[in-house]
């Protein structure tokens, strides 16, 4: 059932006299308060199922006051502190991503952009650029080629090493599952013919000599990255602050971050003191490390009282990547009939933590592409519940849950899991998909349909940088499995798709859920935060290709305000809204 009509049944569908009583209520409640702010002329978009519109917010704090009609709001607060007019626009929930990488979005803003480039020459000619105005020894990183689309014939690293003799390269892949790196880089790390594949990883070689070719997948990436400088508090704070602005500019108002190592955590909590982190963080630290694994089940977790960073979970991974041919499949690929892909976590593991983790009231996230990497999480994820029955309210996670068995569906729901998942990267791997799995395989990928039906609870979000961080762009994959261009006709394995309702679903409510913080975000009521995205047009009445054009005018997150087209930094502005300013 689409919004608009259900915002329709329900408004002509309620008694007059319950609403009277409502909102009496709610008004002799309100007037105790005078608002710090008044948004007027707006079509509200609540995601509150008691209240599904509205026309006008009072905000006071970084609370929701009161949501109602413009003549009501009038009628209530005849002087507020300050008043917006918002001219028609519409007001949607804050916008939540529930799967992002701010850090390496950070990077990727500071470091060379290869996404979108298809061609290795044009790749090559970009580095040997970079590389002239950099020192002799310098490492020119860079990220963004497409690993999927490249897999079955990836470049070898001769064309690299000739343009960039005196310089180390590393080149991450779009989805970091493959790295690109020159011969100076393989040098520095000691990786030759007779270096083994790490565990949960592979050196690609040449057929002929043995040498490696410079691609890198998986863990075996680990074997340069280590050697290059790490990076340090400032570079990670510029880096988080520039990506926050970036997601605050495109309506964001939370993302989960799908995991942060101790520099971030500490790059976090100097932002947040100094007043200059304007997103919501919920983070996930990194499942592997032992050491951060045993110190923060001896802490305990972070609940942030006031919303603005929590750390209340661990991300494992438990295969690679589809389109490298690292995600674990139950039976061989159809292309690649010689490999089922890589487990990089036992389902001894990923119990173990998870048994560990629901002690100490830790919610556990683990990455699974593959069937065969689903089932294996489910199983663990199956056990730990049963040996920790006290364990109050897990909401174990599977982020992406990309490739599942039919069978294995309906445990999501069963189990209380969670399934994370990304509707552009169907989308975006629908060109190779179908080549890896098989068409009967493939219609249980990317499968939200099957899985919203089961009952399973099912927050979406970007997985950025490697998808846009655009949330429109998310909403539109999810109701049509198309491309921008509209690709292909009807949609790809259509059944699978949303309803729009579902799709915003699951970018505020669900997503608020899958946070525990369903009680302070995803939907427009009274008492929750004052996290608000305004856009320019009705996403409820437009056609789905105009999803993609929909402009973000304003994201309020609590206190703050971005306006489009100022910018970032533009806050309430008037003498009264100075005592509640807080820089972007």
């Amino acid at each position: 059932m689409n919004i608009a009509f259900r915002l329709h049944r329900a408004a002509r569908g309620y008694a007059s006299c319950f609403f009277a009583l409502l909102f009496s209520s709610i008004s002799l409640s309100a007037q105790s308060s005078n608002p710090d702010l008044l948004l007027l002329n707006a079509h509200v978009v609540t995601m509150n199922d008691r209240q599904p519109s509205a026309q006008a917010i009072a905000t006071q704090g970084d609370r929701i006051l009161w949501v109602g009609s413009t003549d009501e709001a009038k009628r209530l607060y005849p002087k507020p502190a300050r008043t917006m007019d918002l001219h028609g626009a519409t007001v949607l929930p804050g916008i939540i991503d529930a799967h992002t990488h701010l850090i390496n979005l950070g990077e990727s803003l500071v470091r060379l952009n290869l996404k979108d480039i298809p061609d290795e020459k044009e790749i090559i000619e970009r580095v040997k650029q970079r590389a002239a105005s950099a020192a002799s020894g310098e490492w020119i990183l860079g990220w963004g080629w497409d690993e999927g689309k490249w897999a079955s014939n990836y470049p070898t690293n001769q064309a690299l090493s000739a343009a960039t003799p005196n310089n180390p390269v590393f080149l991450v892949g779009l989805h970091t599952f493959a790295a690109w790196a020159n011969q100076r880089a393989l040098e520095l790390a000691g990786v030759n013919k007779d270096t083994e594949d790490p565990e949960n990883g592979r050196i690609l070689r040449d057929e002929k000599t043995g040498e490696p070719t410079g691609i890198l997948l998986n863990r075996a990436q680990d074997l340069v990255a280590k050697r290059i400088p790490p990076m340090t508090l400032v570079q990670a704070k510029r880096g988080m602050q520039l990506a926050a602005r970036e997601c605050v500019r495109n309506g964001l108002t939370s993302v989960h971050e799908a995991k942060v190592t101790p520099l971030m955590v500490q790059a976090f909590h100097e932002l947040l003191s100094e007043g200059h982190m304007p997103l919501r963080v919920y983070a996930m630290l990194d499942g592997a490390d032992k050491h951060v694994v045993d110190e923060w089940l001896k802490r305990g977790p972070e609940i942030d009282p006031h919303h603005q960073l929590t750390i209340r979970s661990f991300k494992l991974f438990a295969d690679g990547a589809l389109g490298s041919r690292g995600a674990a499949l139950l039976e061989p690929y159809s292309d690649a009939p010689q490999t089922k892909g890589v487990m990089t976590t036992p389902e001894a593991d990923v119990y173990d933590l998870t048994r560990r983790a629901l002690h100490a009231g830790f919610q556990v996230c683990t990455h699974a592409i593959g069937d065969a990497a689903n089932r294996s999480v489910l199983n663990a994820y199956e056990r730990a519940e049963k040996e920790v029955p006290d364990a109050h309210d897990p909401r174990l996670r599977v982020e992406h849950a990309q490739v599942l068995a039919p069978e294995d569906i309906p445990r999501f729901a069963k189990l209380g899991v969670i399934a994370s998942m990304q509707p552009t990267h169907a989308t975006s791997d629908m060109a190779w998909a179908e080549k890896r799995l098989g068409p009967e395989r493939a219609k249980y990928a990317y499968a939200w349909r099957s899985v919203k039906d089961s009952g399973a609870h099912l927050p979406l979000s970007s997985d950025f940088p490697g998808e846009t961080l655009n949330p429109h762009y998310g909403i539109y994959a999810a109701i049509t499995r198309q491309d921008a261009q509209g690709n292909p006709p009807g949609g790809w394995h259509a059944e699978q798709r949303l309803t729009l309702e579902e799709g915003l679903r699951g970018y505020t409510v669900e997503a608020a859920y899958a946070e525990f913080e369903e009680s302070n975000k995803g939907s427009i009521e009274k008492g929750k935060l004052a996290d608000l995205t305004v856009v320019a047009k009705d996403v409820t009445k437009i056609p789905p290709p105009e999803i993609l054009s929909i402009r973000v005018l304003k994201t309020f997150v609590g206190l703050a305000v971005w306006i489009e087209p100022k910018g970032l930094g533009k806050m309430l502005g008037d003498s009264t809204a100075h005592s509640i300013r807080r820089k972007i």
